[in-house]
């Protein structure tokens, strides 16, 4: 096993994580209606695609994790596990700069079989998004502070969890990306 790399503090770690998420839960609730007016000289849903870049990379990661811990190869199981919260948590920032410059971009299809299946995706992806980010980061925490076997319990939720709204973020990006109209 890795040696701890935090002290044991679970009423700060708690008060730290809870704060982050709802911060993150806020901002992206407020900046999902607003719009700024900038010409950036690019179109910015580069900044979607990018999203969707990341989004796949945290899945491929997720499932290395998985092998490595799996493994028991616990160094490189911290290495990408770490790497994928640092993307998750670049993606936040792209999405929702994303979200800031280009406003809301609605499915512009028929509403064939393709629009419900994007309708179910889009409805169990965002609240599964919402709650995946507490559920991250306390098992992240378990994990840096020694308790692995506590760890191990909350990964088991967490993992499909944050793997399904990896994936279906790109699902989301596939089925809306025809739908975006050039912002230069």
């Amino acid at each position: 096993m890795l040696t701890p790399a935090l002290a044991k503090d679970d009423k700060k770690a708690s008060w730290i994580i809870w704060s982050a998420s709802v911060a993150v839960f806020a901002l992206v609730a407020i900046t999902s209606r607003y719009k700024l007016e900038l010409n950036l000289g690019f179109n910015v849903h580069l900044f979607a695609l990018l999203n969707a870049i990341i989004n796949s990379t945290v899945s491929i990661l997720l499932v290395a994790g998985l092998i490595t811990a799996k493994n028991r190869k616990f160094e490189a199981h911290k290495r990408i596990m770490l790497l994928a919260i640092g993307l998750s948590s670049l993606f936040l920032l792209s999405y929702v700069g994303h979200h800031l410059l280009a406003g809301e971009t609605k499915y512009g299809g028929e509403h064939d079989a393709r629009y419900y299946t994007y309708i179910f995706i889009l409805a169990t992806h965002i609240p599964l998004a919402t709650i995946i980010l507490p559920f991250a980061l306390f098992t992240a925490y378990r994990s840096l502070t020694g308790e692995y076997e506590k760890h191990r319990k909350l990964a088991k939720y967490t993992w499909p969890l944050w793997l399904y709204v990896s994936i279906t973020g790109v699902l989301v990006y596939w089925f809306i990306s025809p739908y975006y109209v050039p912002h230069l």
